[in-house]
């Protein structure tokens, strides 16, 4: 069964339906690039899927220490760069909702690191994570 069905709209714009859940997402082309930036652009959508990994490895992790981050959340910073046109860093800041000990922070910024994501980007993707502890 296919993942999802995306349709073009017009005006560089398209609607994604995810297949199993229906929920869905539009997403809009950039200012910067001949669009009205009225929503996610493709390219965001890769940068914030980062975090968004990141961020369910961490709680599967922390689901098993007993610890809840509920509320934490992250800044997203996309950098483009051109010729070609593509994503040449992410910047992922996050702001973790829990005082935890130095172990558990180890553990768990460790496992945002090894997120599917993380790993699905190309190599020349500069990935700059930092993490603010409560």
């Amino acid at each position: 069964m296919p993942t999802s069905r995306v349709t073009y709209l017009g005006e560089l714009r398209t609607s994604s339906i995810h297949i199993q859940s229906g929920s869905e997402i539009i997403s809009d082309a950039p200012l910067d690039n001949n669009g009205k930036g009225e929503a996610f652009s493709p390219t965001d959508t890769v940068a914030n899927g980062l975090a968004s990994c990141m961020f369910t490895v961490m709680g599967i992790k922390a689901r098993d220490l007993e610890v809840d981050f509920s509320g934490s959340t992250a800044e997203v910073t996309k950098i483009m760069a051109v010729e070609p046109r593509r994503i040449s860093e992410i910047h992922v800041s996050f702001s973790m909702n829990v005082a935890a000990d130095e172990k558990t922070k180890t553990i768990l910024e460790r496992t945002a690191n090894t997120c599917p994501v993380f790993f699905s980007l190309h190599p020349e993707i500069k990935k700059v994570i930092t993490f603010n502890w409560k």
